[in-house]
């Protein structure tokens, strides 16, 4: 291990090989005879080294087995491994007599993610174990001595939300690890090792706490916004995309999956690596990342662009996904995926001070590439768009929430709203099945879906989604109860991708995966409404959307300081009026957008009646009406602001 400095004595809750707990109690337990198994339930998802001390009273081994979920407790652990030829199993503390033993797992076997942890006998000499301390050594977020020291928080009406974001926030936390305990490459076909080189530095944002344990850049698509508003940590997120520029292939590409996977041949998640090169400068004003890695950058994009054909949509050629069924040809997800990354390429152009108009030039070619999706892919009969620009019959959930999360839709247009509204045909009880990857629910596309319900001035669809898909899964009694998982089926099983590479090994499903996070960013930026839009927090927005939320607040951090907001609404038969608190660090600026509550909204700041024609110390512009909101810019600072109907 990398770090030793981060070792905490967890409560555990020894329960039967069947999950029901025995007690509560934190003193000694025991085992007796051959086959004798007790079940530690930690609470949580947690990772990392475990170490027993017990005596024994005769020869004999004792096994440890691990497991996210409840469904695999007993004496094999959960898959982890990747070559679906044997299990995972499990790890032994041999002893050849009587006596006090104190085994620690070697580093080569931490186990990244689990919840439960059965320990048992094997004897053929009646022997009895018993045990005076079961202790963890937490082996995620290794640069931190306080893993409680979050830089963002949220809170509302809604303690289930409150869960989910925190959720959320401690899964990226999760996926935090040191730079040498990758999964193993070559796969291991019995057992599992934690031992591969991920990059350089001491920590880095892989996909998911058990496996892969990889970095994979179409994840960090969502787990970075969330790490952005919760643990604020980026310097994994820096460490794991200078990885993939480290690794970037001759022509240009980059790979799938960084060291050790190295996974090559997929469009999309190469562009992933570019969006996620936008975010980090975004959230960091990190300049000097850029200006090192601007040259690999420009060879991304002239590979990518270098792909669009006539009538000027991108030709997927690396079909690889995040799992979709189809991927290729002018595929309409990748197609929105390609207008956001040249979009966001304009913007890295200026922020790098490039002097050869590549900000215009992916400008340009984005509004190209707009027109030619709009014009291709958009199905009139159904007011949504096509897979790709065929006569498919497909409408996948990816490109339909990403045409208004990336504003290739105007998200407050007739087509946004149609597109919106036709995404909820595809909900169960349980969450949005994706027509793409049918029977599966994946909590990373609906991250997207969420999302675009918000943008486009959705907020009760986005909220109602939440609670049904996370909110089942996070009540679940077989799940982790403090993450978010991989994905599951319709039906309510983990069995996800069963029949797309997980050769129906429902075990093997990640319960602590990063790309599901959407709703911790979501509720920070969307609900509570408080976001950046310019680097590290220089302009921001509060634009609270209520839903049926009586109040939120929240907060994050950036380099220039702390950023916060709450609002709260009251609401009765005949009236309502709500308030809205913002504080942000001193020389920035932000745009403040309320709801109007119609004709005759009354609106103070800081005490004082503003309007379009009276502004007061602090504001930048005055009071304007755009469609139903209020909008007016202000200084950083503290501010409160007051609307009511007179």
């Amino acid at each position: 291990m990398s770090n030793k400095t981060m070792g905490k004595v967890l409560n555990l809750l020894p329960r039967t090989s069947s999950g029901e707990p025995i007690s509560n109690y934190t003193g000694s337990a025991s085992l007796s005879g051959n086959g004798s198994a007790l079940v530690f339930d930690f609470g949580k998802e947690v990772g990392g080294i475990a170490t027993l001390e017990y005596s024994t009273s005769a020869s004999g081994a004792v096994g440890l087995a691990f497991t996210e979920g409840k469904n695999w407790i007993g004496e094999w652990s959960d898959s982890s491994n990747g070559e679906f030829k044997g299990p995972d199993g499990a790890i032994y503390s041999n002893s050849s007599g009587a006596g006090d033993v104190t085994y620690t797992m070697p580093d080569l076997r931490l186990r990244g993610g689990f919840r439960y942890m059965t320990v048992f006998l094997i004897t053929d000499q009646n022997a009895t174990v018993s045990f005076s301390n079961v202790s963890l050594e937490i082996a995620f977020q290794p640069t931190w001595s306080n893993l409680q020291a979050y830089q963002g928080y949220f809170h509302s009406s809604d303690e289930m939300l409150n869960k989910i974001w925190y959720s959320g926030a401690y899964t990226v936390q999760t996926n935090a690890v040191p730079v040498n305990t990758g999964r193993q490459v070559p796969f291991l076909t019995v057992g599992w090792a934690n031992n591969g080189t991920l990059g350089n530095g001491s920590t880095i944002i892989v996909d998911g706490a058990k496996r892969d344990r990889a970095v994979w850049p179409g994840d960090m698509g969502v787990a970075v916004p969330s790490t952005f508003v919760s643990i604020g940590d980026l310097e994994s997120v820096k460490n794991a995309l200078q990885v993939m520029y480290s690794y970037q292939n001759t022509d240009g590409s980059f790979p799938e999956a960084g060291p050790p996977l190295l996974q090559q041949g997929s469009d999309t998640y190469h562009m992933w690596t570019m969006i996620g090169t936008y975010n980090y400068v975004f959230y960091t004003n990190d300049t000097a990342f850029l200006q090192q890695n601007w040259a690999g950058y420009t060879r991304a994009m002239d590979y990518i662009y270098g792909k669009v054909l006539s009538p000027g949509l991108l030709n997927v050629t690396g079909i690889r996904d995040w799992a979709r069924w189809q991927q290729g040809f002018n595929n309409s997800e990748a197609n929105m995926i390609l207008y956001r990354t040249l979009t966001t390429g304009s913007s890295l152009a200026t922020w790098v001070g490039d002097t050869t108009n590549l900000s215009s030039t992916y400008a340009s070619r984005a509004a190209a590439l707009q027109t030619a999706i709009t014009t291709y892919c958009w199905d009139p009969t159904t007011s949504t768009f096509k897979d790709n620009a065929t006569d498919t019959t497909l409408h996948p959930q990816d490109a339909n929430s990403m045409s208004i999360l990336f504003s290739v839709l105007d998200p407050n247009s007739t087509a946004a709203q149609s597109v919106s509204a036709a995404l909820t045909e595809n909900w169960g009880p349980i969450g949005a099945v994706s027509p793409e990857l049918p029977n599966n629910i994946s909590p990373f596309i609906s991250s997207f879906e969420i999302q675009a319900h918000l943008a486009s001035g959705n907020p009760q669809r986005a909220l109602d989604l939440i609670r049904r898909s996370w909110g089942w899964y996070l009540t679940n009694p077989n799940g982790s109860q403090s993450t978010v998982i991989e994905g599951y089926l319709f039906n309510g099983s983990f069995g996800y991708r069963n029949s797309r590479g997980y050769d129906y090994d429902s075990s093997y499903v990640s319960h602590s995966h990063g790309w599901s996070s959407g709703p911790t960013s979501a509720l920070t930026e969307w609900v509570l409404g408080l976001r950046i839009t310019d680097r590290a927090g220089s302009q921001w927005t509060m634009a609270p959307q209520f839903g049926d939320l009586s109040f939120a607040e929240g907060g994050f951090t950036t380099v220039l300081g702390k950023f916060s907001g709450a609002w709260q609404v009251q609401r009765n038969a005949t009236y309502v009026s709500y308030s809205a608190n913002v504080t942000t660090p001193g020389g920035t600026t932000g745009e403040i957008v309320l709801p109007s509550l119609g004709d005759r909204t009354q609106v103070s700041m800081d005490g004082e009646r503003i309007g379009s024609q009276n502004r007061k110390r602090g504001m930048l512009s005055s009071l304007v009406q755009v469609g139903t909101n209020l909008k007016f810019t202000v200084e950083g600072g503290a501010h409160r602001v007051e609307v009511r109907a007179s």
